[in-house]
């Protein structure tokens, strides 16, 4: 009788542990991946003219920063870019609560890994999901392994940290400016691209240039009457043509690279700020 319970309590020993292990096993099975036919549009993440920024090339601080994501489905509310000893991190407040874990590099690469190495997320006082995410360089595309709460495998994701949201005199890389490109009082036709917004809005191109005492203005007509003022590097310009085209010279900072505008439409009759970037291309000196 004594054996049968011993036997009895073992089977129910067994039965139990076996059915554990079963769960831990599934909850813990992070392999899965998600293909391309479960993925939606991926959009590109690198707009033209961009060149990659390093932590090293960056005053130390804390920074609100703008991110690019090729996926609708990984939306980032906002983002604080943290620089310190040339090491970056950034803390993205996500859109939504979809996702588990985060991982820095690929789905192939996140299921290969340890369940230690995987970024957990931390919620907000606003029960917002973030996360906490290394940053190798800004204007560079970086690989992001996103874990679905639902689905539960991995999607790839690729993201841009833009160095655009940085004020210029944080920046410690060299700019071709006027001044290093040596350019002669006068005036200049000077390729630019106008990108943000909708995507539907441009500015014309070649656009003059003129450099007054070493200081060059860009005259940005753009393909709209409905914007009043833009604003950069904190001062704002008013529209020089209320009769056609919003046209508006600006000071053009620098050439080669993003420089980040604010513009405000009254389309609609209402007051809506919109921000862009300008490429300016160098013109020959």
């Amino acid at each position: 009788m004594i054996k049968k319970k011993i036997v009895s309590a073992l089977l129910l020993l067994f039965s139990i542990t076996s059915l554990t292990w079963g769960e831990t096993t599934e909850a813990e099975d992070h392999s899965k991946i998600a293909d391309s036919s479960e993925m939606t549009t991926v959009e590109e993440v690198v707009e033209e003219g961009m060149i990659p920024v390093y932590g090293d090339q960056i005053q130390d601080g804390v920074y609100q920063i703008d991110v690019n994501s090729s996926s609708s489905m990984f939306s980032i509310e906002s983002c604080e870019l943290t620089v310190a000893d040339g090491e970056m991190t950034a803390l993205m407040t996500m859109g939504g609560t979809g996702y588990l874990y985060l991982y820095p590099g690929t789905p192939e690469e996140a299921a290969a890994a340890p369940e230690e190495d995987y970024i957990t997320y931390a919620e907000n006082e606003e029960g917002q999901h973030t996360f906490t995410f290394p940053v190798e360089a800004l204007d560079a595309p970086v690989d992001c392994a996103a874990y679905s709460k639902r689905k539960e495998q991995w999607y790839g994701r690729t993201l841009a940290f833009k160095s655009a949201s940085i004020p210029s005199d944080c920046l410690t890389i060299e700019r071709v400016t006027p001044e290093t490109l040596g350019l002669a009082d006068g005036e200049y036709q000077a390729e630019l691209v106008l990108e943000g917004g909708s995507g539907k809005t441009t500015a014309e191109s070649p656009a003059l240039l003129t450099v007054t005492d070493g200081q060059a203005l860009i005259r940005l007509v753009i393909n709209s009457s409905n914007y009043d003022s833009v604003i950069l590097d904190g001062e704002k310009y008013e529209n020089q043509n209320p009769e056609g085209n919003s046209t508006f010279d600006i000071p053009a900072l620098y050439f080669d690279a993003p420089i980040p505008v604010i513009a405000n439409s009254t389309a609609l009759g209402r007051s809506t700020e919109i921000e862009y970037t300008i490429t300016i291309s160098a013109p020959e000196a």
